[in-house]
């Protein structure tokens, strides 16, 4: 019997019930969840697996618990946004800390990686049936998305300063039919797919995207034959929350992104600002600027939880490229010139399995000031056990906050190298550390500690004595204290 017809149904026997005194009451508000299995990627050897709940009930899930077996020469290597436990071939999978509640109409997802390429099979859901026995990449619960409109092939763009949208196909139509001077604004919701911006902005007209928190961009890519070289190519999404790609002057403010191989990612895109934007549960890292996107800024903003998938690379703010990759990120004399980028008062931490900032050489001339850094969950992976690794050259590092705590593995509080450092290309000098509060957690042996003065003669690193720190093992820095 559907809702309605039962309300209808009580409505009528109510009345009937007031002739003789009877009392009809109707059914508690309850969850109803179910879940639904994708494959996310595949290789010769393995594949990642995701599975999405949906809560289609009248109120909050407070936990949830899934079940399921793989087949024999199949196991689960790696998993993330739950907590698993094994028997045999037999799986467990309890929600994470922060994902246990959900609300009626909405989602959560929990995801993991396979050795082996036999799919589960006998899910259950708290008890209950997934939904679908065998899970299938074919079947999608309709109340996944945020809108009950049959999709569209096309979907038109009004014309104005302000186009509001409320569905992930409206929102890739804004995107495509962007222009100097408009805004984007986004409604309250959950927006899937792959989401790139093409289109310039300019000086005097940015194009902004703006929303609530509430409006959260998922990528659940990637997918398809990649480029040699990332680039928006058909057939192949990139897994990036939201890409910026030659798109100069946009400004992102407010809204969610998470659940996507790379959070958000600026490529060729100068005077990228990133206000008030929340990313968070990303496989690798959570923002990058490359591919020379120089003067631009991300502050206020709120990261966490990254590397699910890929410890070592799951940076909070990553500026520039290795000059390993400038083959493909280089386009400025060879070199990724992500210079003069601003990271202003934001909070990172904790479980960023990588540096919260990490300054990649060739870059010069940015400035790291106000910053929250929680050191918690930094995994010492790929040398990720500090919250700062600089690089670049000429940076400012000032007025910032710095805790340490278990568990991860932490080294220093700033840490310079100097990768391909020549007299005419000094990487990692001339930067200055000032008025920066450390905690160490007694753990930490500096808060700043310059790995090579030698390198560094002609253009020394500076460390000012208005720089405080408590709880290291050894002190403050390793060189000289400026006054």
């Amino acid at each position: 019997m559907t809702r309605k017809r039962l309300h209808a149904v009580i409505a009528a026997t109510a009345s009937v019930a007031g002739l003789f005194g009877a009392v009809v009451t109707a059914e508690a508000a309850a969850p109803s969840l179910t879940a639904t299995f994708a494959q996310s990627s595949s290789w010769d050897s393995g594949y990642g697996g995701k599975y999405t709940l949906t809560n289609a009930g009248d109120a909050n899930s407070a936990q949830w618990t899934i079940e399921f077996d793989l087949p024999e020469g199949t196991s689960i290597t790696t998993s993330w946004s739950s907590v698993l436990t094994r028997t045999g071939q037999h799986y467990k999978v309890t929600n994470a800390g922060f994902n246990g509640t959900i609300k009626p109409g909405g989602t959560a997802s929990f995801g993991f990686n396979t050795s082996g390429l036999g799919l589960p099979t006998g899910c259950t859901i708290n008890g209950s049936p997934c939904g679908g026995g065998v899970p299938s990449t074919t079947t999608t619960p309709p109340t996944i998305t945020t809108t009950s409109k049959p999709p569209t092939t096309t979907t038109s763009v009004p014309a104005g300063d302000v186009v509001d949208v409320s569905t992930a196909a409206e929102l890739r139509a804004a995107l495509a039919a962007a222009s100097p001077g408009r805004t984007i604004r986004l409604a309250a919701g959950t927006y899937r797919g792959s989401f790139v911006a093409t289109k310039p902005g300019t000086a005097g007209a940015p194009i902004t995207v703006t929303g609530p928190s509430t409006a959260v961009l998922i990528n659940d890519g990637p997918s398809g034959e990649a480029p040699s070289c990332p680039a928006p190519t058909a057939g192949w999404d990139s897994g990036y929350g939201f890409w910026l790609y030659g798109a100069p002057y946009w400004h992102l403010k407010g809204f969610t992104v998470q659940e996507s191989k790379k959070g958000v990612v600026a490529d060729n895109s100068h005077h990228t600002v990133i206000e008030g934007v929340r990313v968070h549960r990303i496989d690798e890292e959570a923002v990058h600027f490359r591919r020379s996107s120089a003067d631009s800024v991300i502050r206020d903003s709120t990261i966490s939880h990254t590397g699910l998938v890929q410890a070592g690379y799951g940076e909070g703010v990553y500026l520039g490229s290795a000059n390993s990759n400038w083959a493909c990120h280089g386009n400025s004399g060879g070199v990724d010139r992500s210079d003069r980028i601003q990271v202003l008062d934001n909070h990172i931490g904790p479980y960023v399995a990588a540096e919260a900032i990490d300054v990649k050489e060739g870059t010069v001339d940015g400035v790291i000031r106000g910053n929250t850094f929680d050191g918690q969950g930094v995994s010492g992976q790929n040398s990720a056990d500090s919250w700062v690794d600089v690089k670049g050259s000429g940076y400012v590092i000032e007025g910032n906050t710095g805790t340490f705590a278990s568990p991860g593995t932490f080294a220093n509080g700033y840490e310079t190298h100097n990768p391909g450092t020549t007299p005419s290309f000094p990487n990692g000098c001339g930067n200055v550390w000032r008025d920066n509060k450390s905690d160490l957690g007694g753990v930490g042996q500096y808060a700043i500690k310059i790995t090579s003065t030698s390198k560094c003669s002609e253009r020394p690193n500076v460390v000012y004595a208005s720089n405080t720190v408590s709880r290291a093992v050894n002190g403050l820095t390793n060189v000289p204290v400026t006054p």
